[in-house]
């Protein structure tokens, strides 16, 4: 650590030491060190680090270092955010302060530079010329873009890293919102479009990150109301931002988020708020072109207004009546669409839209021009209108004028165009188009062909092409029916009856039904008659054709449901091979790329450690070269400016050129400096001695002869001065006298008029008396009526209150009364339902002590069984040696005679070696035989039987085991007996897997799950839930899957299917084991034949 990292202050010399020899940048590490140092983050007080950071933050926007100025403002933050507020505070409005003065002064700059040109008479160089005749751009532009337009970034950053900082603090919730509304500023100063739009975007973005925090003290809550008002007002601020740079798309995005605001309130926003809301609303909706939404915030703009303001003026209502009624006519009318684009259209897009707009304007539907119509008629709106408006209402939407409809309307247009301040003045093209359409459709009531010059007269404010457009576009949305002939140059309004045309009555005044209209009705009403006279002569035909419709969809449902099940069953399975596979791939590839990601991430590391350390050295050269030129140039300079501080050293200067300094040493200066100065000296005491002696002579005789004169012009100022004091004391004695004779003429002439004027006072004073004296009557006469009201007022107000307080006690206790009874009937119901519960368990307990006590008889059963067939197995063995005695002793050979040289005997059967042929037989069987198969039933199921090369039969086990697969119970006994024996298939267990069953503790209890044995389960308990293999083992393994809680009877179905199942098995099972059993009583034949 460096010397002075011991105290923060000592980095803040030594930064100003840094600064002062005009190294900000390593001034700028220094101070940076300390606040890296995570020593310092909580040892010294605010007090210490705030002028630390505040040159910190100087030398950040001096070097215009915007990101290290956020580190430095990151760390702040988590040093005083919860200690010290408002030194943060502080901090930041200063470095936004240090950001804004910078920028000012770099726009001052950037003017100053264009307008500091050499010669004003050639104002436009050659090179300005080339420049802007390549780039486009002049010198304004240019200058701004090299001086100006760094720290116009650099303040932008500034502001981001600010807004960022303090998103989410609750205890700096206002500086972030005026940081936001500075950055509002800051775009419309600057004309920033698309930093606002960022901008936008940003402040939505922490909108949503505030709504996800956890609920903290520190953090910032949207359910506070002073949080969502802050958010609001900001919110404003951007839509007014927005709407004064035009940008109409964000002014949109934020009507949506102040209204999202003001749901989120629980409280109602203050009327002044919801008007403005409403009047940039209606300026959106016009900007976009959306007359019918516009007029429809101007709607509750004037409701609002009215309810709220109740001081409103009658001119003021008047100007906003007039400006909703002149918006509603100029709602262009509603074009009806073809009936044939009604059915086959399904964008809803234009629908959602509207209702989209429709719930920004607190509405529940969207408005049409009608409702409007209907809605100022309700509230008055015509009335209150001015009457040239109200003339205008009526001509359009009543009267029934189609030849003087234009004039009148021009009338009012020629008015409106006068004020072209007035608001008024922008629905004008709106209110003539309109005004057209009312006209063709008048004139299509009353003519069947017209001159398009006569309907041209008839329509004064528009021209021919623009006639035409409204023509063709009535045509296209199907409004009417008119055939343009330029030939004759006429326009022909037809009358017949198209198919596409709809039912709905016509809009605004009608003189008469069209012919197409009468005959569509009456086709409409034949139709409606047909159908109720079919409907009575066969009313159950639709019946009697839906019941057979709906028997041949259940008759081919139970055709194909199977079919359907099984091909559902197979394509689940697939499906999950499917995304096992896919799966797989995705894991495989995900790996692949992971590891080529790493590999490729680990390059690029390696590549960037080498650039950087190459860097780093470059720039430590570069640094140090710089230092030794800068330690050079400033030894330079100091030499010049010590020559250039004196007269004789400007001397000295002009003598020597640069490279001359450069090699001269400071003793040399010294001396050349020393040696011109005595030169100086003695030339200047010459020059003083000899300029000593011209003034003193100048001197001497010029005060000789002004002596005299001096004498001589004291006596006439004398003289001048005792006149000039006489005339003044003169004219002041006569002013004196004519003052004094005109104040004695005006009190003469004022004394006559006292006693007038004293009479006409004392009247006035008897007069003003006498009129306070009746008030004060009054007065008393009148309080004493209001002090009599106001008792009797609250000797009322004190009856009802006794009265309300009477009901209220009398509903507490009728209240009590019903919880006393609901509380005794709950504890009722808790206590039937204990006696229930226990004799469940009481039931429960007797059931499983008889469940026990079968089971024990089947036990001893099953032992006595097993124990018989021990006795019989024991027999026959002893049977068999007995037999293979005898046979020994029988069979025995006599002495012969091949010792003696003779011929050998007869050769020994097989049986002498193994004592009996069954047995050889059995030993001769070869190892893929039936024995083989049978020793396949004591290997386990599943996983467990691939051993590999040492395929291995499982043991016999004695008593219970869970992995002898015997289920509750195995026979006892010797484990390791043959296997070959008869009783083998007894105690094995060939239920199959139980795949449907998930391990122990997701298995219900003992009760639920009946008994282990599978041979005890009854097979009268099978259900249709699954399908029964007669052998599992040829069945399709299904994929083993993760086990599933599931609840208590599904396990139970489940444990049902699976006992049928395995019954049968066991079953067949037994009985193959009755066969090897005979089996072996039949190799016991040979015995009896030898026998």
């Amino acid at each position: 650590m460096a010397r002075y990292g011991q105290r923060p202050e000592n980095a803040l010399k030594r930064a100003n030491e840094f600064i002062e020899v005009g190294k900000p940048a390593r001034a700028l590490d220094t101070l940076q060190e300390v606040f890296r140092n995570k020593k310092w983050t909580y040892s010294w007080s605010e007090s210490v680090l705030e002028p630390i950071m505040f040159k910190y933050l100087e030398l950040c926007v001096e070097l215009k270092k915007s990101h290290i100025a956020k580190e430095g403002l990151f760390q702040y933050r988590n040093m005083f955010q919860s200690v010290n507020v408002g030194s943060l505070e502080n901090v930041i409005r200063g470095y936004l302060r240090m950001a804004e003065e910078k920028t000012d002064a770099a726009r001052k700059q950037s003017q100053q530079a264009v307008v500091d040109i050499d010669d004003l008479d050639n104002l436009a160089t050659p090179e300005s010329i080339l420049l802007s005749a390549v780039s486009g751009e002049d010198a304004q532009d240019r200058s701004d873009r090299t001086i100006l337009t760094p720290w116009v970034k650099f303040l932008w950053e500034s502001y981001c890293q600010c807004l960022e900082l303090l998103r989410t603090n609750a205890h700096v919730e206002t500086l972030y919102h005026d940081i936001a509304r500075m950055a509002f500023q800051f775009c419309l100063e600057y004309n920033r479009k698309t930093e606002f739009r960022k901008l936008c975007e940003k402040l939505r973005k922490h909108l949503e990150d505030i709504s996800k925090l956890p609920q903290m003290v520190s953090n910032v809550s949207l359910n506070k109301l002073e949080t969502q008002q802050l958010n609001l007002e900001t919110r404003l601020i951007q839509l007014d931002s927005a709407i004064q740079m035009e940008l109409w798309q964000e002014a949109y995005k934020a009507i949506e988020d102040i209204h999202g605001l003001m749901n989120l309130s629980k409280k109602m926003p203050v009327p002044k708020t919801m008007a403005n809301y409403y009047q940039k609303l209606a300026m959106v909706f016009w900007k976009a072109g959306n007359y019918l939404f516009h007029t429809a915030a101007l709607f509750k703009l004037f409701q609002l207004s009215r309810d709220m303001k109740k001081n409103m003026s009658s001119e003021e209502l008047q100007r906003m009546a007039n400006r909703v009624l002149l918006a509603t006519l100029s709602i262009p009318l509603p074009s009806a669409h073809p009936e044939f684009d009604r059915f086959i259209e399904t964008d809803k897009s234009p629908q959602e839209k509207a209702q989209k707009l429709a719930i920004l304007l607190g509405l529940s539907q969207p408005p049409s021009r009608a409702s409007l119509l209907k809605d100022i008629i309700r509230l008055n709106v015509v009335t209150l209108a001015s009457p040239q408006l109200q003339d205008l209402y009526n001509w359009l939407e009543v009267d029934f004028h189609p030849l003087e409809l234009c004039d009148r309307v021009d009338s009012v247009v020629k008015n409106l165009q006068q004020d072209e301040t007035s608001p008024l003045a922008q629905y004008i093209p709106a209110l003539q188009d309109v005004t057209l359409v009312r006209l063709v459709h008048q004139i299509s009531q009353v003519y069947q062909t017209i001159q398009f010059v006569r309907l041209i007269e008839l329509a004064k404010f528009t021209t021919e092409f623009h006639l035409e457009r409204l023509l063709v576009d009535c045509v296209r949305y199907n409004d009417m029916q008119i055939r343009i002939d330029h030939g004759k140059k006429c326009i022909h309004f037809g009358v017949d009856l198209s198919e596409a045309q709809r039912e709905d009555r016509p809009d605004g005044p009608v003189l008469q039904a069209m012919p197409s209209e009468q005959i569509r009705c009456q086709l409409v009403n034949m139709a409606t008659v047909l159908h109720r006279a079919i409907n009575i002569i066969n009313p159950n035909k639709k019946k009697q054709e839906r019941e057979k419709a709906r028997s041949a969809m259940v008759a081919h449902y139970h055709d194909t449901k199977i079919k359907e099940h099984l091909r559902i069953l197979g394509r689940q399975k697939m499906i999950e091979e499917r995304k096992e596979y896919i799966e797989q791939m995705n894991s495989m590839r995900e790996e692949e790329e992971q590891r080529r990601q790493e590999e490729l991430l680990r390059q690029q590391m390696i590549a960037e450690q080498r650039r950087l350390e190459q860097e780093r050295e470059e720039r430590e050269r570069k640094r140090q070269q710089s230092e030794i030129q800068q330690i050079k140039d400033r030894n330079l300079k100091e030499k010049m400016q010590q020559i250039s501080q004196t007269s004789h050293g400007q001397k000295v200067l002009k003598k020597l050129d640069e490279d001359e300094i450069k090699k001269l040493d400071a003793e040399q200066i010294a001396a050349r400096e020393a040696e011109e100065l005595q030169k100086e000296r003695r030339e200047m005491q010459q020059k003083l001695k000899t300029q000593e002696k011209k003034v003193d002579y100048l001197e001497r005789a010029k005060r000789l002869e002004e002596i005299p004169l001096l004498q001589k012009a004291m006596e006439i100022k004398m003289k001048q001065a005792k006149q000039q004091w006489e005339q003044q004391e003169d004219e002041r004695i006569q002013a004196a006298i004519e003052e004094r004779n005109q104040a004695v003429a005006t009190r003469e002439r004022l004394q006559r008029m006292k006693p007038d004027a004293d009479s006409f006072l004392q009247k006035i004073q008897s007069e003003r008396t006498r009129i306070f004296l009746e008030k004060y009557d009054k007065f008393a006469a009148m309080m004493k009526e209001e002090r009599a009201k106001r008792l009797l007022q609250r000797k009322s107000e004190r009856k009802i209150e006794r009265k309300r307080q009477w009901e209220k006690d009398v509903a507490e206790a009728a209240k009590k009364k019903e919880q006393e009874e609901l509380r005794a009937k709950q504890e009722e119901e808790r206590k039937r339902m204990e006696e229930e519960r226990a004799k469940r368990l009481e039931e429960e307990k007797i059931r499983r002590a008889k469940e026990e006590a079968k089971e024990a008889e089947r036990r001893a059963k099953l032992d006595k069984q097993a124990e018989m067939m021990r006795q019989k197995e024991l027999e026959v063995e002893r049977k068999l040696e007995e037999e293979r005695a005898k046979n020994l002793e029988r069979e025995r050979p006599a002495p012969t005679s091949w010792r003696k040289g003779g011929p050998p005997g007869p050769a020994l059967s097989k049986t002498n070696d193994a004592g009996s042929s069954w047995r050889n037989m059995r030993d001769e069987a070869p190892r893929d035989g039936p024995l083989k198969e049978r020793e396949e039933h004591w290997k386990p199921s599943g996983e467990r039987r691939d051993f590999g090369d040492k395929d291995q039969p499982r043991k016999f086990e004695r008593g219970f085991s869970d992995r002898s697969g015997l289920g509750s119970w195995h026979r006892g006994g010797d484990d390791n007996r043959d296997i070959r024996r008869t009783d083998f298939g007894r105690g094995r267990d060939d239920r199959g897997p139980r795949e449907d069953r998930g391990p122990r503790e997701d298995r219900g209890p003992r009760e639920d799950r009946g008994p282990r044995d599978e041979r005890d389960r009854l097979p009268e308990r099978r259900t249709e839930s699954r399908p029964v293999v007669d052998n599992w083992r040829s069945a399709p393994k299904e994929p083993t899957r993760q086990p599933i809680r599931e609840p208590t009877k599904e396990p139970e179905k489940r444990d049902n299917a699976a006992q049928d199942i395995n019954s049968k098995d066991i079953k067949k099972q037994e009985a193959a084991n009755d066969g090897d059993w005979q089996e072996i009583c039949n190799l016991t034949l040979p015995l009896e034949q030898l026998t």
